[in-house]
């Protein structure tokens, strides 16, 4: 089993519905099939993440297909990338468990897919939903999971420790990314700022990996008002759209706006 203890880093194992170490540190399995990994000294608040209502809304959004082409790219560049059905994948920053439930689908009964999120409500929905991934709360700078058990990391717009990829992931893993492209979304900016400039790439350097590829997915989309509204309360220009915009998106029959990623695939020396 590749969970590791969070406090003490001993490897986990599962008896009746707790996971223990060696050194008798005890974490229940919820009733939906989660485990929590997120000692109460590692938060930065009560309930760290998104809220429920959050959560809710994306789930949404994102079962209205819009991101299909997304989770479909990522599944492919893995499975060319890895044999899927005999990998261990983990999804960091997981959230409801979209993208995560599509990978565990390819994987199969023969690999083992992880979901992982700092919130909690985030994984809770998620695991009564998919059974077939294992979930746990914890953060993506501490992974709770055994050096070089990993084949391959999916990070799709989530914090990451670099040193944590590195250190979970075998030699010659897989570290997939996505991340905004240039144009993704400019038509809410438009409405928010006087001057849409476009997404900088991510300047982020993997210290001891080498970049295999990168890939651009690039498509329009065409929203109804309600999922227009549900977009923009999941991206961080809502901070700053005024009430006639979030008004104009309510009235709107349909909205026209561009999706735009980078998926980059990285491998470990």
């Amino acid at each position: 089993m590749s969970l590791i203890c969070p406090l003490c880093h001993s490897p986990l194992s599962f008896t009746e519905r707790s996971w223990c170490c060696e050194n008798r540190h005890q974490f229940d399995q919820a009733k939906e099939g989660y485990v929590n990994l997120l000692p109460v000294q590692h938060k930065r608040s009560r309930e760290p993440g998104d809220s429920a209502e959050m959560m809710q809304a994306r789930r949404e959004f994102l079962e209205a297909g819009y991101y299909q082409p997304l989770r479909d790219r990522v599944v492919s560049l893995l499975a060319e990338s890895l044999t899927l059905p005999q990998s261990q994948i983990l999804d960091i920053g997981c959230g409801e468990g979209y993208y995560t439930a599509a990978l565990a689908e390819a994987a199969g009964e023969a690999g083992q897919v992880y979901g992982l999120d700092v919130a909690r409500m985030a994984i809770r929905l998620a695991a009564k939903r998919y059974p077939a991934v294992r979930f746990c709360v914890a953060s993506s700078q501490r992974l709770p999971f055994a050096d070089g058990s990993l084949d391959a990391i999916v990070r799709i717009y989530a914090p990451c420790n670099e040193a944590e990829l590195a250190r979970v992931l075998k030699p010659g893993g897989i570290v997939l990314t996505v991340t905004p492209g240039p144009h993704h979304l400019q038509q809410f900016k438009a409405l928010i700022y006087r001057e849409v400039q476009l997404h900088a790439p991510e300047q982020k350097d993997y210290p001891g990996f080498r970049q295999l590829a990168q890939h651009t997915l690039h498509y329009p989309m065409t929203l109804t008002g309600a999922d227009a509204t549900t977009l923009l309360q999941m991206t961080p220009f809502a901070w700053r759209a005024r009430d006639d915009v979030w008004q104009t998106l309510h009235q709107s029959v349909q909205f026209s706006c561009d999706a735009d990623f980078t998926l980059m695939l990285w491998q470990r020396d």
